[in-house]
């Protein structure tokens, strides 16, 4: 699939339809360009920090299935004690 664009004289593009649409760009979206040897693609622009990183430490760590079961058991009783 090829796909083509004219940039404007403030170096603007308008980024087609269909690759706004796969791309799940939307209005106001921004997006980054990406430089690998003689290769540059589009993408929408990542967070620069994983916005789930404030989360961690904030559950038990589990070894396995039946003790993060056990966990939500005590959670689900304490919940039906109040």
């Amino acid at each position: 699939m090829t796909r083509s664009s004219t940039i404007s004289s403030k170096g603007q593009i308008t980024v087609p339809l269909e690759i706004r649409n796969r791309l799940g760009l939307k209005q106001g979206d921004r997006v980054e360009f990406v430089v690998e040897s003689d290769r540059t693609t589009i993408r929408p622009a990542r967070a620069l920090e994983n916005p789930f990183v404030k989360y961690v430490g904030a559950l038990p760590v589990f070894s396995a299935l039946h003790d993060v079961k056990a966990w939500v058991r005590t959670l689900r009783d304490e919940e039906t004690e109040e």
